[in-house]
C-alpha cells in the first residue's frame, strides 16, 4: 500500500543544498478547501497522485517514437497551436468530509461508481471563476447548460481518494451528475474495461491538470490532459474507453500518449511556460477527449498569469507519438 504522502526529498535550489530539509508534512483541515488558495498550495505541495510508477508519474522521454507518430500528429493539425483551457477546477475535503447521495441521470449511469460521496457545498463546477465572470458559484452549481460538460472533481488527501462527475448540477433536492468516477490515489488500478469516466478515456482528469502550485515551483511533475477534435474509435493502456466511430488509423487513440521532441527550444518562454513544456517533455500528456485541437487542461485559477500568446508560439508540428510501454 502506497502512502498518499510525498516521501522523497525536495528538490532544492544548490543553495539550499546545505541545509537539511524535511518531507512536506499534511497542512491539517477540517473545511472544505479551494483550488485557488494558498492553503490548497500547502496541502497539494504534500500529496502524491498515484504511486510513482504509475502512468501519470512516468518519464516517457526516452521511449521510442510511434511509426505512425507523423500521421497522427498531421490528423490533429501540425500547424496547429498548443493552447489551453483554464478548466478544471476542484475541492480538497477533509477526511471526515461527510457524505452525499449524488443522484445519477443520462445513458452514463451504469457506468457510474455507486455514493454516497463527499461532496462538500462548494464543489467548483467546471470553468468557475474564470469563465463565468459576475457569477457565484452558487448561480453556477444551479445553471442546467445541457450542451456543456460541467466537470466537477473533489480531492480527499488524507484518505487518497478522487471522485469525479460529470455534468454535475446543483438543486434543491440536492446534487445530480450524468456520470460518477472515484479513483483511489494510492493504487494503479485503472476502471473496468471498456467504462468511461467523467472523461471520454476512461481516465481520471485531476491527476493530469496544471496548477497553479506547480507552476509556482516551476515544474509540472506529471502527464497532461489534451483534447483533439478527431480521434479514433479505439484505446491504448491507460484509457479504458472510446468516442469514436472512425477507424482511420492517422487518428490518435484515446490515451495516446504525446509528448514535446527533446531538442525543442525553450529558451525565451516565461518560467510557467517553460514549467509545463518541460513536463511535457518528460511525461508527455493524454489524449483524454474529444474537443479543441491541443488543448491541455488547466486550472481556473486567476493567480495564474495568461499563457495563450506564449503557448501559441508551440506548434503541434513540436510533438511525437510515442510508443505505449503497455
Amino acid at each position: 500500500m502506497h502512502s498518499p504522502w510525498r516521501t522523497e526529498t525536495l528538490c532544492l535550489p544548490v543553495v539550499a543544498l546545505v541545509l537539511s530539509q524535511s518531507p512536506p508534512k499534511l497542512t491539517e483541515f477540517n473545511r472544505p478547501v479551494l483550488f485557488n488558495t494558498p492553503e490548497a498550495d500547502r496541502i497539494l505541495e504534500a500529496l502524491q497522485v498515484f504511486p510513482a510508477d504509475s502512468p501519470w508519474n512516468t518519464d516517457i522521454s526516452k521511449l521510442p517514437v510511434h511509426p505512425n507518430s507523423r500521421n497522427i500528429i498531421a490528423s490533429i493539425g501540425g500547424d496547429k497551436p498548443l493552447r489551453y483551457n483554464a478548466d478544471m477546477g476542484f475541492v480538497l475535503v477533509p477526511g471526515g468530509q461527510p457524505k452525499v447521495e449524488v443522484k445519477m441521470r443520462g445513458g452514463n449511469a451504469d457506468e457510474s461508481d455507486p455514493g454516497p460521496f463527499p461532496v462538500p457545498d462548494n464543489m467548483p463546477i467546471e470553468g468557475w471563476p474564470v469563465a463565468y465572470k459576475g457569477k457565484t458559484l452558487a448561480e453556477v452549481q444551479a445553471m442546467e447548460e445541457p450542451n456543456a460538460d460541467r466537470h466537477a472533481l473533489v480531492v480527499d488527501p488524507v484518505n487518497g481518494m478522487l471522485y469525479e462527475f460529470y455534468h454535475a448540477v446543483k438543486t434543491d433536492a440536492g446534487w445530480s451528475a450524468a456520470q460518477a468516477s472515484v479513483f483511489d490515489l494510492k493504487s494503479n488500478k485503472l476502471r473496468p474495461k471498456d467504462w468511461t469516466s467523467a472523461d471520454a478515456a476512461g481516465l481520471p482528469i485531476f491527476p493530469a491538470v496544471v496548477r497553479y502550485d506547480e507552476l509556482k515551483r516551476g515544474s509540472v511533475r506529471h502527464a497532461m490532459r489534451v483534447t483533439v477534435a478527431r480521434t479514433r474509435r479505439a484505446y491504448v493502456y491507460p484509457a479504458r474507453h472510446y468516442a469514436s466511430r472512425s477507424n482511420d488509423p492517422s487518428l490518435p487513440r484515446m490515451g495516446e500518449r504525446l509528448r514535446l521532441r527533446e531538442d525543442y527550444d525553450l529558451s525565451g518562454f516565461s518560467p510557467q511556460v517553460q514549467a509545463i513544456l518541460k513536463g511535457l517533455k518528460k511525461y508527455g500528456m493524454f489524449v483524454a477527449d474529444n474537443g479543441i485541437d491541443w488543448a491541455i487542461s488547466v486550472a481556473p485559477d486567476e493567480r495564474i498569469n495568461n499563457l495563450h500568446e506564449e503557448l501559441r508560439r508551440v506548434k503541434g508540428s513540436a510533438f511525437q507519438v510515442v510508443v505505449s510501454p503497455k
